[in-house]
């Protein structure tokens, strides 16, 4: 297949599973540092699939985007590093996310639209011949997610560079801030399921009533006021125990959806969990109320 061919816009591509779609050819125009090439790329589960492409700038991202013409199949997410450079010693930087240059130390400024899972290390590396795709799943080894938080915040936290130039205090509190909003984000299964729909380029809006059967928001109304007229701590206690329950069951049917591609049965999901963690919410400030 011609160069000119790929970069065609509306271009069908028709290839096997296997093979390799190659990203040396966003080489031949240099880039200034700092800039990424990402593609966004469909992996469907039968051999054949086609695909439109094309390729925009987006301030400091160039992102080459294949989209599948299958709705509910699952984006693997696919980054080609260009070298980036210190920008105190002007050493290359290897790693990605950079968040220290490894010859002089410093702190690196943050880069725009890294994943939240890259930050934290909850990639999964899939190498495919030459091309290293990358991947990550609803389920995380929260343990993990928490040392590696930790650990992150014990070299970024901007108390760390209260004497060092004002270049590098705004780094520390931007990549600290960044930390901090990854880590809350992954941490909890609706902030981090909302995310991976967002990463798919699905959302989860306020006011989700009108898509919400009316069965299922009948019965939240019911445990609501069954909430509301609680009259001892173990009555609040069991529908909490019980909305715990409901949680866990709803986790686990995002978990197979999402790993299934079904983005739009998720998303009912998440809407679903939404609300029951509300309900959680709720229990919380009832048990309050009778201490």
């Amino acid at each position: 297949m011609l160069i000119s061919d790929m970069l065609s816009v509306n271009s069908r591509i028709v290839r096997s599973s296997r093979a390799v779609l190659h990203l040396n050819w966003l080489m031949t125009e240099p880039l200034p540092v700092y800039k990424t090439v990402t593609c966004l790329a469909h992996f469907p589960s039968k051999d054949i699939w086609h695909s439109n492409m094309t390729l925009r700038p987006r301030s400091k991202t160039r992102e080459l985007i294949c989209y599948s013409n299958n709705a509910n199949v699952p984006r693997g997410y696919c980054t080609g590093q260009v070298k980036l450079n210190c920008w105190k010693c002007k050493q290359p930087i290897d790693k990605t996310p950079a968040f220290f240059c490894m010859s002089c130390k410093v702190v690196q400024p943050s880069e725009e639209g890294t994943s939240y899972f890259k930050i934290m290390d909850c990639i999964l590396l899939m190498s495919t011949f030459d091309l290293l795709c990358l991947d990550y799943t609803f389920t995380l080894d929260i343990q993990k997610l928490q040392k590696r938080y930790l650990q992150l915040q014990r070299s970024l936290h901007p108390d760390n560079f209260s004497q060092k130039s004002m270049k590098e205090q705004e780094y520390s509190e931007s990549q600290s801030a960044l930390v901090n909003k990854a880590y809350k984000t992954l941490l909890k299964p609706l902030s981090r399921g909302v995310y991976m729909l967002k990463l798919q380029g699905m959302h989860i809006e306020d006011g989700t009533e009108s898509g919400t059967e009316s069965e299922f928001l009948i019965k939240l109304m019911e445990i609501n006021e069954a909430l509301h007229e609680a009259q001892t701590p173990e009555e609040a206690n069991q529908i909490g125990q019980d909305t715990k329950g409901k949680l866990t069951d709803l986790t686990e049917q995002i978990d197979t959806a999402l790993r299934q591609g079904e983005l739009h049965a998720a998303k009912a999901l998440l809407v679903q969990m939404k609300y029951y963690a509300n309900v959680e919410e709720k229990v919380k400030k009832k048990l309050s109320e009778f201490m």
